[in-house]
């Protein structure tokens, strides 16, 4: 598939790059390219998915793991759900793709 031409970030790399980068570990650089990144709106909505999303996974996690006999159910449902997400936003991102997730998607738009 074709990438599309969306430009550099501020930070010098090609936009699709960076936003692929803001999901690489999950909500850690989400944090990061969504701080360091000041006038592409498409990495900043990345970023910003990214550190929703994988943000509340891990707090899934996190919870699940305290939660006693369906917990650690919960917890590979969580992981599974986040290597699934992963996968396919970084190669959205990387092919130039603002895709939306259901409810994330929407507070990441307001925010970028």
């Amino acid at each position: 598939m074709e990438q599309k031409d969306l430009g550099k970030s501020s930070l010098g790399m090609d936009a699709n790059v960076a936003a692929l980068l803001s999901y690489l570990l999950g909500f850690i650089t989400g944090i990061i390219f969504y701080v360091l990144e000041k006038e592409n709106k498409f990495v900043r909505f990345h970023a910003m998915q990214s550190i929703i999303v994988f943000g509340f996974l891990f707090v899934v996690g996190m919870v699940a793991f305290v939660v006693p006999f369906i917990g650690p159910f919960i917890s590979v449902l969580a992981n599974l759900a986040g290597l699934v997400l992963w996968v396919i936003l970084t190669i959205k991102a990387y092919q130039g793709e603002k895709f939306k997730l259901p409810v994330a998607g929407d507070i990441a738009e307001q925010k970028a």
